[in-house]
């Protein structure tokens, strides 16, 4: 996992956020049990490699004053009309400390049930996780490859380690699989012409 260097961002300057995005950075903010608040920014390309690499909800290594830190990602904002990312929030974070995180959630086997002519509806794209800042998973798996029509899955179908727990209301519906929508249509369509004639 590199390094990622945080410089240091006038806060007390007018629009600080705005002029560091003109410059191609991203502005933040990094907090914990010892950091009051240190402002920064941070290259742009640099950001979206360490989340390409690590998800954007990892955690990350990171340089300040000369010091290295490990910070977790607790909000990532990104503008609506681009999908940029415009604001990041890191929580300084100690090896060996249990934390709670949003992770990713991976469906798998998708484009099984598509072929059968029908489709997953996603309730939930992520799950909050309690666990040991070293263990966090990048995402978590669900295999819905074989689903039928009128399967529902939970955050308590999620397939995680002994090292981490869900903090999410485990009988909380994350998915489920339905007829496709051109299908219903077309039955529609069909039962309005029987009608007709």
């Amino acid at each position: 996992m590199s390094v990622i260097e945080l410089n240091k961002r006038d806060g007390s300057v007018a629009k600080s956020a705005k002029k560091c995005r003109k410059r191609g950075k991203i502005p933040g903010i990094l907090y914990g049990k010892n950091i009051n608040n240190f402002m920064f920014e941070i290259g742009e390309m640099d950001l979206v490699d360490e989340i390409t690499a690590n998800g954007q909800y990892g955690v990350m290594n990171v340089n300040y004053n000369g010091k290295e830190h490990k910070a977790l990602i607790k909000e990532m904002q990104r503008d609506p009309a681009t999908n940029k990312i415009i604001h990041l929030d890191l929580e300084e974070v100690s090896a060996g400390e249990k934390v709670i995180s949003t992770v990713p959630i991976h469906y798998i086997g998708e484009e099984y049930i598509n072929k059968k002519g029908i489709v997953l509806q996603k309730e939930k794209d992520s799950v909050k996780v309690e666990g040991n800042v070293d263990s966090l998973p990048k995402y978590l798996n669900i295999n819905i490859g074989t689903g039928t029509v009128g399967d529902v899955y939970k955050f308590g179908d999620l397939e995680i380690g002994s090292e981490i727990s869900i903090v999410d209301d485990l009988n909380s519906v994350i998915a489920s699989v339905i007829y496709e929508r051109k299908r219903v249509a077309d039955d529609m369509e069909m039962a309005v012409e029987e009608n007709e004639s």
